[in-house]
C-alpha cells in the first residue's frame, strides 16, 4: 500500500486568531489565511509531511484542498512538485467535516487500501511506515503520556481525541472520549482504511456541532463490523493548531531533512 490522504481542507479558525507569538512576516500571512500547512516552519510544514510520507515508502499523495487553496496547489504541482511522491488534488467544496473530506477522495483511492492523516500534525515516520503494512484497516494509537511529555500537546488539548479501548486479539474495540489515563492510547487521525469506510461515511450522522466527524464513521464502519488493528506507538507528534505551536514545531524540525 502505497497511497496517502492528507487532509488539508480546514478553515484554521485557530490558527486566525491572533495571539501574543512572536512571527515572521510570512508565518504570520500563512496564519491569517487560515492554511496551516503553508507556515514556514523552516519551509512550508507540508514539505515535512510530504517528504515523512516518501521516507515510510508511500509514493501517490492526495491533498484534500477547498476551492480557495490556491497556494497549495501552486506549491505542489508548479513551484515544487516532488519528486519523491506524485502529488494529486481533491476538492472539498464544502468544510463540512473530516468523513466527507474522505469522500472527496474514492476516485483517487481507486478501489485501493491508503493512509489518511491531518495536515497539522507531524507523525512519527515509523507509524506511517507500520500503518502502510498492515493488510486491512487500522490506526496509530499514541501513548497519551508520551504525547505530553515529548510534543507539544497538554492534557487539556489531548482531552479532545478519542482514546482507542482495544480488544483481546489487537483490533478496536471502542474510540471513547473524556476521561484519560496515562496509559491510554490516543487517536490522532492517523489511519489505514479500505474503500469499507467510504459507505460509513456517507451514513454517518451529523455531530452536534453539524460536522461529518471521521471518528464517528469508523465507530459506524466497527459497529457494521469493520476490524482496525490499533498500533501502539510511544512517540511525539507534532500539532500545529494555532500561532502559539509554531516556534515550537519550527525548533523540533529544525534537524529533520527534507526531501520531496
Amino acid at each position: 500500500m502505497t497511497t496517502a490522504v492528507i487532509l488539508a481542507r480546514g478553515l484554521g479558525t485557530r490558527m486566525r486568531r491572533a495571539d501574543s507569538a512572536a512571527l515572521d512576516s510570512d508565518q504570520t500571512a500563512a496564519a491569517e489565511a487560515g492554511t496551516k500547512g503553508m507556515i514556514p516552519v523552516g519551509r512550508p510544514f507540508l514539505d515535512y509531511l510530504i517528504s515523512a510520507l516518501a521516507d515510510a515508502g508511500y509514493d501517490d499523495v492526495c491533498l484534500v484542498v477547498g476551492p480557495e487553496h490556491g497556494l497549495i496547489r501552486d506549491r505542489y504541482a508548479r513551484a515544487a512538485v516532488p519528486a519523491r511522491v506524485r502529488v494529486r488534488f481533491a476538492v472539498q467544496r464544502e468544510p463540512r467535516g473530516t468523513a466527507d473530506a474522505v469522500l472527496a477522495v474514492e476516485a483517487f483511492a481507486g478501489g485501493e487500501p491508503f493512509l489518511v492523516m491531518n495536515s497539522d500534525n507531524y507523525y512519527p515516520v515509523e507509524a506511517l511506515r507500520a500503518l502502510r503494512m498492515l493488510d486491512g484497516c487500522g490506526l496509530a494509537g499514541f501513548e497519551r503520556a508520551s504525547l505530553v511529555r515529548e510534543g507539544n500537546l497538554g492534557a487539556d488539548r489531548l482531552a479532545s481525541f478519542p482514546a482507542a479501548r482495544v480488544a483481546a486479539d489487537g483490533g478496536l474495540a471502542a474510540l471513547v472520549d473524556g476521561t484519560r489515563e496515562d496509559d491510554d492510547l490516543i487517536s490522532m487521525n492517523l489511519w489505514m482504511f479500505t474503500p469499507a469506510i467510504f459507505a460509513a461515511c456517507r451514513d454517518v450522522a451529523p455531530s452536534p456541532n453539524g460536522e461529518l466527524e471521521l471518528a464517528n464513521a469508523v465507530r459506524l464502519a466497527v459497529s457494521r463490523g469493520e476490524r482496525f488493528t490499533v498500533l501502539p506507538f510511544r512517540a511525539a507528534v507534532l500539532d500545529l493548531t494555532s500561532r502559539a505551536d509554531i516556534a515550537f514545531v519550527t525548533e523540533r524540525l529544525r534537524a529533520v531533512q527534507v526531501a520531496l
